[in-house]
């Protein structure tokens, strides 16, 4: 009997949990509850906390109170002027009205269906009524000032090429516009929408680069023959300057050498009136120095001048 009562009563504690597991729910901070009763609305929560609802009846259906990411597939879209680019957006949104979004969409993963759907047409609306330039630049900064580059580039640059009337920013705020009007029946409000990024097709972005090849090519032989035309002229220069240099030096080495000689000449001059006969000789001598070796044969005439010396030593 003892056994029985303790069995009976474990059966009420258990049924007892099982109701308390049925009948308490705890929202979190970051969520709103769905009430509902066989699938009819029946209240929101969205106090964070423990709270109770009918057992077995009631259903509690859980949602995001934060933002949440919408991130697009990169798509393939034509500009104005029949470019074909890839474009990669993303977007920020939040249940605004979870009654609303349980009614039409039940759950998060069908939402990003729906966000996809319009978010993705929007933009495929919009990009084709726009030339390249107003998707990719928000300002009329002046274009090399963003890249970076010296003044004296912009004559490689045509800035009327860059010039925007609307811009990017003013784009996606038009994109973000249209999407929020469609999406707020589902209970859903968009806060941000943006461009992540745009390409060329690989098609046109092979053209594109062999033309920017080709422009970089012709600059870069306009700076080598800059170059050249400066490199021509510097060694003019210097050629000019090296025979101004060699004549001048020419002319000094020929005062110095004329000097010499002239110094050379007055000291002969004081030696032969010092002693003339001397000076003769010795001047005989040096001439057969630099007339004669060892080899040298010299057939003389007793008459000569180179004999008058020898007649002398006796």
């Amino acid at each position: 009997m003892k056994n029985v009562k303790v069995i009976v009563g474990l059966i009420f504690v258990a049924l007892i949990l099982i109701i308390l597991s049925q009948g308490l729910y705890i929202v979190d901070e970051t969520q709103q509850v769905i009430i509902t009763r066989f699938g009819k609305y029946v209240t929101t929560v969205d106090d964070a906390g423990l709270h109770f609802k009918t057992p077995f009846l009631q259903q509690a259906n859980y949602f995001e109170k934060r933002w949440l990411e919408w991130d697009g597939a990169a798509t393939q879209i034509p500009t104005r002027e029949k470019k074909f680019i890839t474009v990669d957006t993303y977007a920020r949104w939040r249940i605004s009205d979870p009654l609303l979004f349980f009614q039409r969409l039940r759950d998060e993963t069908v939402a990003q269906t729906r966000l996809d759907d319009i978010l993705e047409g929007e933009t495929r609306n919009a990009i084709p009524k726009y030339y390249l330039i107003e998707i990719v630049r928000s300002t009329n900064r002046h274009f090399l000032e963003i890249a970076g580059k010296d003044v004296e580039d912009t004559r490689d640059v045509d800035q009327s090429e860059f010039k925007i009337e609307i811009g990017r920013e003013k784009i996606t705020a038009e994109i973000l516009e249209n999407a929020s009007k469609a999406i707020d029946e589902y209970g859903i409000e968009l806060v941000d929408y943006q461009i992540k990024r745009i390409n060329y097709i690989e098609e046109v972005r092979r053209s594109v680069y062999e033309r920017m090849i080709t422009e970089r090519q012709k600059i870069a032989e306009r700076y080598r023959s800059e170059g050249q035309g400066m490199s021509e002229e510097i060694l003019g220069d210097k050629d000019r300057e090296l025979l101004i240099i060699q004549s001048n030096a020419e002319r000094e080495a020929e005062i110095i050498m004329g000097e010499g000689d002239a110094e050379a000449t007055s000291i002969y001059a004081r030696a032969y009136q010092q002693n003339p006969g001397f000076y003769a000789f010795w001047q005989t001598l040096e001439t057969f120095k630099m007339t004669m070796d060892s080899d040298t044969w010299l057939l003389i005439s007793t008459d000569g001048d180179f004999y008058k010396f020898f007649k002398t030593i006796q």
